[in-house]
């Protein structure tokens, strides 16, 4: 039986690269015209929600979103997000309407294919360079001023430790929502880690739950409150992830 699992877990990841390739070289043209100017980032946001569909599609993933307040149309946000997988970055794209730009690290610039478009509409860190961590915050300003929402994982990465429910938030995200003093929205992904870790051998098809919370609001504040504004939102999505867990246990029990 583990013979089985291991090479179903396999094939799968080997899927999970086709599926990322195929919408990518089907739409590749467009895809490259969308991002010669950076007007054209609309367009390329819309088709990069259709890649995200398809590969969640295509790995027999289907998601449930509970939301408690839709986010107004061209309106920027600071999106914010736990991080446990590698499905994170679909579902985002899935669920979220409003067009706006990761700020990942540099490192999966190096991605064939994907990386190629990564490097070109995302912007990228250098977690080794305080330069890098600057320049950040210059690209995410203009960004915003285009009317596009910001979105960051906090925990700066995927913990070694899979045990881990929520790791500790970075104030990045927070410092750059006040100091351009645009609202945080707080999304909790529930089954992520189960269905897609970054453990190898794992992982399956199924249910991706998923909370978007009430926006908290930066009006009136300033950097000086970013460990307020941190620890809040930290504690909305853990107190919703404790939640989650809370209810699988009650359905095994």
């Amino acid at each position: 039986m583990k013979g089985i699992k291991i090479i179903f877990w396999i094939l799968y990841r080997i899927w999970f690269y086709i599926l990322m390739t195929i919408p990518i070289l089907v739409m590749f043209p467009f895809l490259v015209l969308s991002i010669i100017t950076e007007s054209g980032y609309p367009y390329f946001f819309k088709m990069a929600r259709i890649w995200a569909k398809f590969i969640l599609f295509g790995m027999g993933f289907r998601y449930k979103v509970d939301k408690s307040q839709d986010m107004i149309y061209r309106k920027s946000y600071m999106i914010v997000a736990n991080h446990t997988s590698m499905a994170d970055i679909m579902l985002m794209l899935a669920i979220t309407r409003n067009p706006f730009v990761f700020v990942g690290k540099k490192e999966l610039s190096k991605i064939p294919l994907f990386g190629f478009f990564y490097k070109r509409t995302c912007i990228l860190v250098d977690r080794n360079s305080s330069k890098s961590k600057m320049e950040v915050f210059n690209r995410a300003q203009k960004r915003i001023n285009q009317g596009l929402s910001i979105c960051i994982f906090p925990e700066g990465g995927v913990p070694d430790d899979e045990s881990i429910l929520l790791d500790t938030f970075k104030d990045g995200a927070f410092r750059l929502a006040l100091e351009h003093q645009i609202p945080i929205a707080p999304i909790t992904f529930a089954d992520n880690k189960k269905r897609f870790s970054y453990t190898f051998f794992s992982g399956s098809p199924g249910l991706l739950r998923v909370k978007m919370h009430s926006h908290v609001s930066t009006a009136g504040k300033t950097v000086l409150d970013r460990k307020e504004i941190r620890d809040e939102v930290r504690n909305i999505i853990h107190t919703k992830l404790l939640a989650y867990e809370n209810e699988i246990s009650k359905n095994y029990s």
